[in-house]
């Protein structure tokens, strides 16, 4: 088997698969921030902005923003 250094790409993962490498990501963003190298915290900020972009192509309506947390809605 191929070893992939920067994950299987996000479109290939199924659903409960890309929900659950999100939340991961998101659990371990602090630790990543906080005590990892810099290219540590490069790979692991993009591999989230992959995750999350792949979400929120696939799952418009549970990715909208609440009305009562934008300026419009507010008014």
């Amino acid at each position: 088997m191929a070893q992939r250094p920067d994950g299987i790409p996000p479109e290939e993962l199924d659903d409960d698969t890309l929900r659950r490498e999100v939340k991961h990501l998101h659990d371990t963003r602090h630790d990543a921030l906080l005590g990892g190298s810099e290219s540590a915290l490069h790979a692991h900020t993009e591999r989230m902005l992959a995750l999350e972009s792949e979400f929120l192509r696939r799952f418009p309506i549970e990715s909208a923003p609440d009305p009562q947390r934008t300026r419009a809605g507010r008014r």
